[in-house]
């Protein structure tokens, strides 16, 4: 016992350690690293220009409500890739994008100039600046500590880290959305879903204490406005931060049964209520939950052609039949630019069932969204693509995805959420409360 114990102390320190960086590093931050991790400085080639703040502050010709204006309306492709060009730029494609435009001959890539437009409140680039120096994974690997904002670790070391930063990145303090969401099937046939959403954000919050967090990342409700035959069902869900140690809990209302029932599994491989089957729950916001079920890996960074300022797709007005097309969005309201991502790759450990053996993950360096998915099936064979397409919420400020889409390869058909072309645009400053997110809450609203 006396000869094992030094070892354990050892084995935990060093374990602690790598959860941490010292002051040195952690002063790079805001310094040759932008306030979140990324690299300041442009690429060799210039083809990546340096970060310089981002936007901070709406132009000129936004109003409140509106859908975002483009800042960079005026900017013109510099090239396009598709079928007969692939060959040139697969280094700089996601396997996924790479099967997408090799099964789709008429689909193609519209490459413009790289706009690092991500930025944050400077409240999140302080807490960050703290965490690089406090922030600890903590039940293997499943949790995160000593944080209450911010990026946990913006000098990742490891897979687990980075994906984190992921799950914990910066999104507002609440949010009221009107959305839709469709599966798009193989003969190119579809059914919108809209739905009314609320998200209340207990991390990232002002103000907000590790000790206040209470295990909870946030709060999510939402209710089906049509089409009618399913309007009136209700989702609401409370998202722990550590789900191994306290799952989840959501509760569904359905309108049929005009009842509230506690759903004993919303998480991992469960499939997502009104998705027609196309979508697990890890997949919502490209990955949420806890990260037990996947070794994760770190593979280093890399220049990728990924969505980018996708304020095309996001315009008010456009025709949802205009934008989802057969098998594929539409090539010409999407925007791809070069960036540095993080590639995080994760694989299934053994005892776990998924459909999805392997992913590699895409990380934008700027504001850790991640950007693209490569989807492997357990036999190994490359089986689907996830995309976000983001914009910067310029008024928060925050980056985010303004339309998420997950192509099924074997099934030719796609999923895609977030349209928001003819609904109200999001409301930051929504009146919401933990109080809206429990299941008597569900209850009246149902009734």
């Amino acid at each position: 016992m006396s000869r094992k114990l030094p070892i354990l102390l050892l084995l935990a320190v060093a374990l602690q350690a790598l959860a941490k960086v010292d002051e040195t590093q952690a002063a790079r931050l805001g310094q040759d690293l932008t306030p979140l991790g990324g690299e300041r400085a442009g690429n060799a080639a210039g083809s990546i220009p340096s970060w310089q703040g981002g936007l901070a502050q709406p132009p000129a010709n936004y109003r409140p409500g509106m859908h975002h204006p483009d800042p960079y309306a005026g900017d013109a492709p510099l090239y396009r890739v598709d079928g007969r060009n692939l060959d040139e730029h697969r280094a700089q494609l996601p396997a996924g994008l790479q099967a997408l435009l090799q099964h789709n001959p008429g689909y193609s890539l519209r490459v413009y100039p790289t706009r690092r437009s991500a930025a944050a409140p400077q409240r999140i680039y302080d807490a960050t600046r703290f965490n690089a120096r406090n922030a600890e994974l903590i039940s293997g690997g499943n949790g995160v500590a000593g944080v209450a904002a911010g990026i946990p670790f913006p000098l990742p070391q490891d897979g687990q880290q980075a994906i984190w930063n992921h799950i914990m990145r910066y999104r507002g303090e609440q949010i009221s959305m009107h959305t839709n969401q469709a599966a798009v099937l193989a003969n190119g046939a579809y059914n919108l879903l809209k739905l009314e959403r609320d998200i209340y954000f207990r991390y990232g919050r002002e103000g907000v204490t590790p000790q206040d967090l209470d295990n909870t990342l946030f709060y999510y409700k939402y209710r089906v406005v049509a089409p009618a035959k399913l309007s009136g069902s209700a989702l609401v869900v409370q998202e722990t931060l550590d789900q191994v140690l306290a799952i989840r809990k959501a509760w569904r209302f359905n309108r049929g049964e005009r009842r509230v029932r506690r759903l004993p599994m919303l998480a991992y491989d469960s499939l997502q209520p009104d998705t027609n089957g196309l979508a697990t729950a890890d997949v919502v916001d490209a990955y949420n939950g806890a990260p037990d079920r996947y070794q994760w890996q770190l593979l280093g960074k890399q220049e990728m052609l990924v969505p980018y300022n996708s304020y095309a797709v996001h315009q008010q007005g456009i025709p949802y039949e205009q934008i989802l097309q057969r098998n594929t969005l539409n090539p010409e309201l999407l925007r791809y630019e070069l960036h540095r991502v993080w590639v995080v790759e994760a694989e299934l450990r053994k005892g776990f069932s998924h459909p999805y053996g392997k992913r590699r993950f895409y990380l934008d360096e700027d504001s850790w969204q991640i950007l693209a998915v490569d989807l492997y099936d357990k036999s190994g064979a490359l089986s689907g693509l996830q995309e976000s397409h983001p914009i910067s919420y310029y008024e928060v400020p925050m980056f985010g995805s303004t339309l998420e889409t997950l192509y099924d390869f074997k099934g030719g058909r796609y999923f895609v959420d977030g349209l928001d072309n003819n609904e109200p645009m999001y409301d930051f400053n929504a009146p919401l409360s933990p109080r809206d997110f429990t299941p008597q809450a569900l209850r009246r609203e149902g009734n």
